[in-house]
Order: structure tokens, then C-alpha cells, then sequence
């Protein structure tokens, strides 16, 4: 997809081992910005101060800091109860959940070689750190005793749901083990740590290492000024200037597919895309190939037929023959749908004299040429309309008429690169609601994609206090020039508001402890709060306020916003194949029992079973589908953006039928979706706010296909 969530394991955030204790002398303290409570304000992390070196010794005090207060849980003689068994596991660690908190985002966001390097030490520590904690018996004895007991002990409802999941935590990570199979289990988790560092690398290296050098102005016919004046940058950087350079990252890639009348440029962009990370030195087919059959194998000492079943059985969906059932209902009328729009295409194409038929890297290409055929709408009509900082203050504006949100820059506040912006979230009445920060622009440093995540988050801390919590988005937006502004393409905009989207639900939680809080939801649901926020780019009140002119200020005219919104299903069977496509793909590589098998083959065997057709590609092919390979986050879950399309769909039904900013709507929604995390069953509260489940009908009703 291309925009995500990162979502640490509940298990990372519990992280514990006795294996490194680092004293911490006077000095180290002094010297080590992790080792002692930031003093900046909200808890910024003093970022001005911390160096690569700071990383290893902090979290290997971190997990000597946990271990001994483990060692105090497990030994304490009083009968095991919330107070002195689960409330110590929100916060086993302050300096471990420190430094996790900067390592994991300058692990995709600011990778530098030297932090490359450190990262693969460091990653095995906190890896060995996590299983510690949750196959330790003494811990798991005291936790079930107090789930044990739940119904007998005074808890809260929201309490009573805190001690269910982390013992559903425990028993998922194999707590319950014999101690073979302990063992066992984290010298797989082992291994897996470590592929995932590889197969990542490889990715960063192979999308770094991947350019095309055009000589002559006049073979970039087609595409945006903007573009041209982007590669041309790109080579002057390179020391090539005169010539342009196009990259991998999306504002380079995309809009040479989407315009570039060069059909051979085109294709050497497609396939360079689609092969990427899939040869040489890096490539990441062997590594597949390795974290299937470890996978297989974790699932089976799990007691699960494979491991689609074991990463289902912990979400909404419960099996992965529901998860599949939701998408062959929608993936069958995509692909009717798409097979439409390559009629469409062909036909222009045949009437344009070309002389070919439509092949995976004519998709984009013709799909703009029809849709300026049948709307009168180019995307590149509009861009001079979404300037970033114009996109953002929109954003801006429907948060605060929905939320009563005010956003007020930080100017002085720390950040690890001057590109950063850094906003005091407030509410109405002036009261501090949470940091945010942005990080927009590609860099060789950064992985692709965009997503959210928190470095801080809300709940109560170690001192007994309740923090609110500090949030970021990063995406790859097109970087400005020496003569335009960053002009976002409409995709870009859409991604600004899903990103924010989870943003939301990161700073407006209400839950009190850090275990339930924000977007610690069940995966299959916590795109349903990024994916509606979307909806506000494109309403018209909202455009009046943020789409105008970056050179004259003028607001979008009334008749370019109609044939936008008219324009908006066209080229939903491309874009819904190719995602449920990916998530079917997904799901089968869960149900393999082994790692014998050619992942290239493989992806041929299920595009062939599901009727893929032949004009698109799935939206991430193996070696760059970072989502299921690149750590355990969506592995046989990446279905879940659709699951949660089903729930945006309905809700969205909801606002449009009360009013897009209607107050009591908007109140609800942030009551029981936004602000309570998973204080509740996510069933439930989405019932609170709809009035009926979830209606899978809404999906088909959203995309077009059924009215």
C-alpha cells in the first residue's frame, strides 16, 4: 500500500532481558541523552544531542533496567493483582522505551550508513529482549493468576480488557510453551530479526542504487514541467547536469508512468520497478524463501496448520477464510471493473494509431489519456492547486471544525532535521493535547511509502503521571524546486489526510493506559480511522479553503472541482485489483508449509488462480512487498486495508447522509472511535457510533461498483 501504519509488536513494548546489565555511572548519564528523563518540553527527545554511539549502551541499559524490575514483579510475595503485576508492565523500561521510541523511527526515516551498521546490533538485542519477557515463566505465572481472578478482583471494565490482552499477548507469543519449544520459538524469532534486517537493506540499496540518465530534453515529452525540473535537479546533484536523472522514489517514478508519451521510458521505469530488489547482490528473493519456512515452522509450534491461521486468529477476521472471503468479493467485480477500463484504453489506443496492445506499463498512461476523454480532467490541471503548505492548512481546518483541534508550530523545539515541522495540538480551550511532527520529503536515508507512528504515547508513566503522547507523519512527498513550490499530486494529497488520519487516532486517545491507547487496536481496524479521514481532501468546503493557486492565490474554479469529483471512481478496478490482488497474495504465502518453493514462480501460480489480469501487476511484487517481508506487521494481514475499507464505507454513509462537519456525528465518531483506542471490543464501538455492524455492501457502494 501505499501509505501505512507502523505498529510495533505489543510484545516490543514490553521488552525485557537479564542478559546485559550496563552500570550506569554518573558519566554514562551525563553523556547518554537516553539514560535519564528528557528535559525539553512535552518530552521531546533532545534529538540535537543524540549520536549513533548512544544507541547500544542505552538499550542495553534499558534491558537491565527491565530485568530488575521483572525480578520485583516475580518476587513480590503479595497475591498478584493489576497494581503490582500488570500496571509495572506498562512501563518496565523508561530508557528502553526511550531510545525504541527514536531507534525505530531513524530506522526508516534517517538510516545512514553508520546507523545501518548499529542497527544490525541492535535489532537482535531488542529482538532477545522481547522474547525474554514474554516466555518468562515466573512473569507469565503472575499474569495469569490476575486473569485468573479478573472476575474476582475490583477492576474496571477498561482494566478487566487490559489483563485479557496482555494475557492473550503472552499466551500468542508462547508463554505457554514447554521449554523446548522455548527455546525453539526464539531461535526462530532469532533468525527472523535478522532476515528482516537483511531483506530491508537490500530494498534500501536496490531502490538506491537504480537510476535512468535521459540525454534529450525531448524524450520527456509528456511529462509535467515540475518533473523535468526534478530530474534535472537530481543529475546537477549527481554532477551530471545538463541531463535527468529519474529514481525509484515516487515522485520521480510516478509521474513518468502516469505521463511520459516515450513508451520505452515508460517501460524501462515499469520494469525497473517491478524487478526491483529481485537480482544481485540484492536481492531478496533467498530471503523470502527463508522467512516463509520459519514462519511455517513458528506457526506449527504455535499449534496452527500454518501461519495465515495463527496471525488471523488474533484480529477481527478470526480465519483466514474470512479475510479471504471479504476479498474475492470485492476482487471479483475489480477485475470486471478493470477489464472495462482496458477496453476503454485499447480502443484509444487503436484509434490513436498505436499499433499495441495495453501492457502493465500503459496502465497509468492511458488511463489519464481516457479520463481527459470521458471527464475533461488532467491531474496536472489541479496541481498548481495543492501547494503543501495550502494541503496542510485544509487538513488543518477540518480537524478543527470536526475535533476542535488547533495546531500551533513549534519553532524551537528539537528535531532531527531542519525539513521537520513540530505543532503544539490543543484543544478548544487551549489545553495541550499532543505533539505532532511531519517529515515529507524522500531522501536516500529513507525508506519509501509513508506512514504514522509515535514516539511518545499516552497513558500513565512510571512516576504515576498520565502523558499525552507525541505523534509523527513521514511520507515521500515531491520535493519543491528552484521555481515551484512542492505541488502535491492528488494521490500525495489523499495520502496527507490517511496519514493524519492515524495521527488522530494516535493524539486524540482518551484510553489511560499505553497498552490500549491511540492505535494499539486490533490491525484490521486501525486503517478504518486513516482511510475516512480521506474523505475530507476532496470535499468542496474543504477545497475552498486549501485548493487555490500557488501563483495567484485564486481558489480551484467551481467547474475543475466537479469534473475532479466526477472523475474520482474512474480507474477503481485498476486500483482495488491490484491491492486485493496483493493481500491475496499475501494470504497465500501464509498458508505455505515450507520454504522450498521460487517466490517469482509462486506469485505467477496465484495471479493465475485468482484471474489477475494480465495488465496489472500486483501492487507490490515479492521483493519489495515491505509490508509482509520487511517485519511481522502485516504478514498475512495486508488484507486488512480493505477489512477496514468496509468499515470506513459505512461510517463515511453516515457523515453523508448527517453532514460532512455535522456536530453531533463528528462528536460521536470521536467519542467511541477516535479517543477510546481499545478500551472496547472494536465491534462494539463501531456499532456505538453506526447504530448496526459493519456493511460490506457500503465497500461495493464507495468503489462504484454497486449503487
Amino acid at each position: 500500500m501505499k501509505h501505512g501504519f507502523r505498529k510495533l509488536s505489543f510484545a516490543a513494548a514490553v521488552a525485557i532481558s537479564s542478559c546485559f546489565v550496563m552500570p550506569m555511572n554518573a558519566q554514562t548519564v551525563g553523556d547518554n541523552p537516553f539514560l535519564k528523563p528528557y528535559e525539553t518540553k512535552y518530552g521531546i527527545a533532545p534529538f540535537e544531542q543524540i549520536r549513533t554511539e548512544h544507541f547500544i549502551p542505552a538499550i542495553k541499559a534499558g534491558i537491565a533496567e527491565q530485568a530488575e524490575n521483572i525480578r520485583k514483579i516475580v518476587e513480590n510475595p503479595a497475591p498478584a493483582d493489576f497494581d503490582n503485576t500488570i500496571l509495572p508492565l506498562e512501563n518496565l523500561s523508561p530508557i528502553l522505551e526511550r531510545v525504541s521510541g527514536v531507534f525505530y523511527h531513524y530506522d526508516s526515516a534517517m538510516k545512514t550508513p553508520e546507523f545501518g551498521a548499529m542497527s544490525e546490533e541492535a535489532m537482535p538485542l531488542l529482538n532477545e529482549a522481547s522474547n525474554a519477557v514474554m516466555l518468562d515463566e515466573g512473569l507469565f505465572k503472575r499474569v495469569k493468576q490476575v486473569y485468573d481472578n479478573r472476575d474476582k478482583l475490583k477492576l474496571s471494565k477498561v482494566q478487566k480488557r487490559v489483563v485479557e490482552k496482555y494475557y492473550r499477548e503472552f499466551t500468542e507469543q508462547g508463554a505457554d510453551l514447554s521449554p523446548e519449544k522455548k527455546k525453539e520459538l526464539t531461535r526462530i524469532n532469532d533468525e527472523l530479526s535478522k532476515l528482516f534486517i537483511q531483506y530491508n537493506k537490500n530494498l534500501l540499496n536496490a531502490t538506491n542504487q537504480f537510476t535512468i540518465v535521459v540525454y534529450d530534453k525531448d524524450d520527456l515529452a509528456g511529462l509535467p514541467e515540475s518533473s523535468v525540473a526534478q530530474a534535472a535537479q537530481e543529475a546537477k546533484e549527481r554532477g551530471m547536469d545538463g541531463l535527468y536523472v529519474f529514481t525509484l522514489h515516487a515522485p520521480s517514478r510516478l509521474p513518468v508512468l502516469q505521463y511520459a508519451d516515450n513508451r520505452g521510458l515508460r517501460e524501462a521505469m515499469y520494469k525497473g520497478y517491478t524487478n526491483l530488489a529481485s537480482y544481485g547482490e540484492n536481492s531478496n528473493i533467498p530471503v523470502i524463501k527463508e522467512i516463509v519456512r520459519l514462519r511455517a515452522e513458528k506457526a506449527k509450534l504455535m499449534g496452527f496448520k500454518d501461519f495465515a491461521s495463527m496471525m488471523t486468529s488474533r484480529v477481527m477476521a478470526g480465519t483466514p477464510e474470512a479475510a479471504e472471503e471479504l476479498l474475492m468479493k470485492v476482487f471479483t467485480p475489480a477485475v470486471e471493473r478493470s477489464k472495462e477500463e482496458v477496453k476503454d484504453m485499447q480502443a484509444y489506443v487503436d484509434a490513436h494509431g498505436g499499433g499495441f496492445k495495453i501492457a502493465p506499463w500503459d496502465y497509468y498512461y492511458y488511463a489519464e489519456k481516457v479520463k481527459k476523454q470521458k471527464f475533461d480532467f488532467d491531474e496536472n490541471d489541479v496541481r498548481p492547486y495543492f501547494e503543501l503548505s495550502n494541503v496542510l492548512h485544509g487538513l488543518q481546518y477540518a480537524a478543527n471544525r470536526l475535533y476542535g483541534i488547533n495546531f500551533t508550530e513549534m519553532p524551537d523545539a528539537p528535531k532531527y532535521m531542519d525539513e521537520v515541522t513540530v505543532y503544539d495540538i490543543t484543544d478548544k480551550d487551549g489545553k495541550h493535547v499532543s505533539v505532532f511532527m511531519t517529515d515529507y520529503f524522500p531522501r536516500g536515508t529513507k525508506v519509501q511509502g509513508a506512514w504514522m507512528e509515535q514516539m511518545q504515547s499516552a497513558g500513565v508513566y512510571e512516576d504515576g503521571k498520565y502523558r499525552r503522547p507525541i505523534v509523527y507523519n513521514v511520507g515521500n512527498f515531491t520535493r519543491p524546486t528552484a521555481d515551484t513550490p512542492a505541488l502535491l499530486t492528488p494521490d500525495e494529497v489523499e495520502t496527507t489526510f490517511h496519514e493524519f488520519g492515524h495521527a488522530l487516532q494516535g493524539m486524540l486517545t482518551q484510553a489511560p493506559y499505553k497498552s490500549i491507547a491511540g492505535t494499539n487496536v486490533d490491525r484490521d481496524y486501525v486503517e478504518m480511522c486513516s482511510q475516512i479521514n480521506e474523505h475530507w481532501a476532496d470535499t468542496p468546503e474543504v477545497l475552498k479553503v486549501y485548493a487555490k493557486h500557488y501563483k495567484t492565490g485564486e481558489p480551484m474554479p467551481d467547474e475543475l472541482v466537479k469534473k475532479m469529483q466526477k472523475a474520482s471512481t474512474f480507474n477503481q478496478g485498476f486500483m482495488t485489483t491490484e491491492l486485493a490482488g496483493a493481500a491475496l497474495l499475501d494470504m497465500a504465502y501464509g498458508h505455505l508449509q515450507d520454504g522450498n518453493f521460487d517466490p517469482m514462480a509462486f506469485e505467477k501460480e496465484v495471479a493465475e488462480k485468482i484471474g489477475m489480469p494480465a495488465e496489472i501487476t500486483f501492487r507490490y511484487r515479492s521483493p519489495y512487498f515491505k509490508h509482509i517481508f520487511g517485519d511481522d506487521g502485516y504478514a498475512s494481514g495486508y488484507y486488512t486495508y480493505l477489512w477496514a475499507q468496509v468499515l470506513e464505507a459505512d461510517a463515511w454513509e453516515l457523515f453523508e447522509q448527517k453532514g460532512v462537519f455535522d456536530p453531533k456525528t463528528a462528536a460521536s465518531f470521536k467519542k467511541n472511535i477516535l479517543e477510546s483506542g481499545d478500551t472496547e471490543d472494536p465491534t462494539v464501538l463501531f456499532v456505538k457510533f453506526r447504530g448496526h455492524k459493519p456493511d460490506p455492501e457500503a465497500l461495493l457502494r464507495l468503489r462504484g461498483f454497486k449503487k
